[in-house]
């Protein structure tokens, strides 16, 4: 018997909430919206709160963000769990990527723990397998969500290198490129980065053309 994939919801809504305090993720996740006729605003903006993320995996982060934003603003919410994935490391810092840098969300001390621990690991830091992973979740005030993913593969370079970019950007450089995130562009980051990859997935689910 053969078996009707689900169809995706359609947003159609005028405005959307972007579900993060991080001003880096908001800014690229508000370029990512431009072509879109939709008003954005911020959870910071909103004064939400930041839910506490206890999801295991990136997808489980996501959805737990965006449905909190949606549930208390009553607007649709939009929003990203993402991070670094070293295989040599296991998979760290994986969905723990942001809280590697402390409170405090000090990069620089989690990429030179990034170092730190491929080193001790008897890996050569420089050059390391590396990906990043993004969860994207578009969730209504009823508690639907539509959920995707992207991943871009690369490598670490030390010591870090750039200004643009946010999070591990300076130490990550992707499959094919000889700069890191940190040195690009924001446009030709955005063009093929995992958070652009996973919104491309979103846009062709629930952003259709004629809509």
């Amino acid at each position: 018997m053969l078996v009707t994939p689900e169809i995706a919801r359609i947003f159609s809504a005028e405005r959307l909430v972007i579900a993060s305090h991080n001003s880096g993720k908001v800014r690229e996740m508000a370029d990512l919206m431009a072509p879109y006729d939709v008003t954005v605003c911020s959870a910071s903006e909103l004064s939400l709160a930041e839910p506490e993320e206890t999801g295991t995996t990136f997808v489980a982060n996501a959805k737990l963000k965006s449905r909190a934003a949606a549930t208390v603003s009553n607007l649709p919410a939009f929003a990203d769990d993402s991070g670094l994935v070293v295989p040599a490391l296991g998979g760290r810092p994986g969905i723990y990527s942001a809280r590697w840098g402390g409170i405090a969300r000090d990069f620089d001390s989690a990429m030179a723990r990034v170092k730190a621990e491929l080193t001790k690991s008897g890996q050569a830091p420089e050059g390391a397998d590396a990906y990043f992973v993004s969860a994207l979740s578009l969730c209504w005030p009823d508690g639907h969500s539509e959920n995707f993913e992207g991943e871009v593969h690369g490598n670490l370079s030390f010591p870090p290198r750039g200004e643009n970019g946010f999070g591990y950007d300076p130490i990550f450089i992707p499959t094919g490129y000889g700069i890191t995130f940190g040195e690009m562009p924001p446009d030709q980051k955005n063009a093929l980065s995992h958070r652009a990859r996973a919104f491309e997935k979103l846009v062709a689910a629930c952003f259709p053309l004629d809509g």
